[in-house]
């Protein structure tokens, strides 16, 4: 029986949110730090699906090889393959601690959104369903936040680590819109396109009510919603394992074009 929704978004308010201003003197810095107790934090892993019925489930058991505490938050985007019913047993198993099944598709953003509001986590992350991503990275993009150095952290598939060789264009394609959306934020990202962003919980659910994007503009949205509350960002090295479209790549040409409006949009 599929789990109805608890939690709703809140009202929507003013679209700017600002983190209060902190000392700029360096040891004011250092004594203003804002970290987690590591042995208390709790990550609320957000996973957006839609048609992974051959990835969901070794996916989950790769999260669940993490030792951190975490809660993990599925939102179906109402599937058509099977994984809706994978997912509804998953749930009876205790392997997801929270289900939603969208009434349509409405895409990844809007699937994100509906995360976030269900969630209770000290630090949130979106993980993707499709093994693209490795959560044996997550110790390293969590550490800057429970440290207390930074308010988010990206996870850069540009830096050198261990990735699949895939598709001259799109590495292209990512780094003219990373240059763009640094050009508007001001911030000097190498991948503002990756799904790993690690988010202090209070800031991501505070962000909430003015998130729009339904697809994969959700990413320029939330580095631009990100720099205009002037939160401390760090970027960190991951792994990446590219698929291809024989095995279920899903953004297009279509989705880089629309991710220069949505650049355009929200950082001016």
């Amino acid at each position: 029986m599929r789990e109805m929704p608890t939690f709703a978004p809140p009202a929507r308010t003013s679209d700017s949110v600002k983190i209060p201003k902190r000392p700029v003197d360096a040891s004011s810095w250092i004594r203003h730090r804002t970290p987690l107790d590591p042995a208390a934090a709790v990550l609320s892993v957000l996973i957006p699906v839609y048609n992974e019925r051959n990835t969901i489930e070794a996916m989950l058991a790769m999260v669940h090889e993490s030792a951190i505490r975490k809660e993990i938050i599925v939102v179906d985007d109402a599937s058509t393959d099977g994984t809706s019913e994978i997912l509804d047993r998953l749930l009876l198993q205790g392997t997801i601690d929270r289900l939603y099944h969208q009434p349509v598709n409405r895409g990844k953003g809007a699937a994100i959104r509906q995360a976030i509001a269900m969630s209770a986590g000290d630090i949130l992350i979106v993980q993707d369903a499709d093994l693209e991503y490795d959560p044996q990275d997550w110790k390293t993009l969590l550490e800057p936040i429970i440290d207390g150095r930074a308010d988010a952290c990206f996870g850069s598939r540009f830096l050198g680590g261990p990735h699949r060789v895939l598709y001259f264009w799109h590495s292209i394609g990512n780094r003219l819109l990373t240059t763009l959306s640094n050009m508007l934020t001001n911030l000097n990202l190498t991948d503002m396109e990756t799904c790993y962003k690690a988010i202090r919980g209070d800031l991501g659910r505070a962000l909430l009510p003015t998130l729009r994007s339904n697809r994969f503009g959700f990413e320029p949205e939330i580095t631009a919603r990100l720099a205009k509350a002037e939160a401390r960002i760090y970027e960190v090295q991951i792994s990446y394992a590219g698929r291809t479209y024989g095995e279920g790549k899903k953004i297009t040409w279509k989705d880089g074009i629309a991710a220069i409006w949505h650049i355009l949009r929200f950082s001016l």
